[in-house]
């Protein structure tokens, strides 16, 4: 006798059988959004490479790398390698048509631009960039990279507009593993709110915005508050529990006729909500 559990299970699987011409228009879309990508890389990476790799990334192959993806598309390994991890091409043509397509879509007034520095857990010390730092997917300090992404949130949807690898100092300073890494050489050490501003600078008058948010990681540095007030931006962003403030709506302490007139007094960030 067939136990319920699995009668049921049988019926979940009849239920999820999906014909392959649900897809075909998915393709079709897919194909035409390429397009525009597609060319503004076929003057520095070729664009058959780009087809070909999208084609590996988005098939059944279980391990997406270079390898399989050949195997996969039936052309030479190194093609693929040398594509992806040693030609020489420029990614802001790619950013520019995405943040023309942002625009036209999603771009609103009242619309906001996300920062959020992300780490991806890495085994080893070959990975550029990679360092014993603190890991947010982890919740401590481990063996990871970490990227800082710039995001734009409007009413009617999001998208991921621009990004930068966060590079350890030590590993701008260490010519033999730039060299390793392919690392070029003007790339040179940023804090992560210095590239929040890069990417602000370079994208935000083209983005219709009205706030820029981000976490504490960013909150915390009076620094990029400051930069953020003389672009004229709005901003919300996240500050430590410990962080101590003035309430500039308080009322003032009574002066008493010398000196310095009073301002108000500096208070907890926890306190503005009791």
């Amino acid at each position: 006798m067939t136990p319920a559990w699995a009668q049921r299970q049988e019926e979940l699987r009849r239920d999820c059988i999906v014909s392959p011409d649900v897809f075909t228009p998915m393709v079709d879309h897919l194909r035409d959004f390429v397009v525009p990508y597609q060319r503004a890389l076929e003057a520095e990476a070729g664009g058959r490479h780009v087809h070909l790799y999208l084609q590996g990334l988005l098939s059944h192959v279980d391990r997406k790398n270079a390898e399989q993806v050949a195997a996969l598309v039936d052309v030479e390994r190194q093609v693929l390698q040398d594509f992806i991890g040693t030609a020489l091409w420029d990614h802001r043509p790619l950013v520019t048509v995405l943040v023309g397509q942002m625009v036209d879509q999603l771009g609103e007034s009242d619309g906001i631009i996300a920062f959020d520095p992300s780490s991806f857990p890495k085994r080893g010390t070959h990975s550029v960039g990679v360092k014993r730092q603190w890991c947010g997917h982890r919740g401590k300090v481990d063996t990871c990279q970490v990227g800082v992404f710039m995001g734009y949130v409007s009413g009617q949807e999001h998208a991921l507009l621009d990004f930068r690898l966060s590079l350890p100092g030590e590993w701008t300073r260490d010519e033999q593993r730039r060299q390793a890494c392919h690392v070029p050489p003007e790339v040179r050490y940023h804090t992560r709110h210095e590239q929040c501003l890069e990417m602000l600078d370079a994208w935000g008058d083209q983005m219709p915005h009205g706030w820029v948010t981000g976490d504490d990681e960013l909150g915390r540095h009076t620094r990029f508050r400051h930069d953020l007030r003389e672009r004229g931006e709005r901003y919300v962003l996240g500050v430590p529990c410990t962080t101590t403030m003035r309430d500039l709506e308080a009322r003032l302490p009574t002066y008493q006729g010398r000196g310095r007139r009073p301002k108000a007094p500096w208070q907890s960030v926890t306190d503005g909500r009791k």
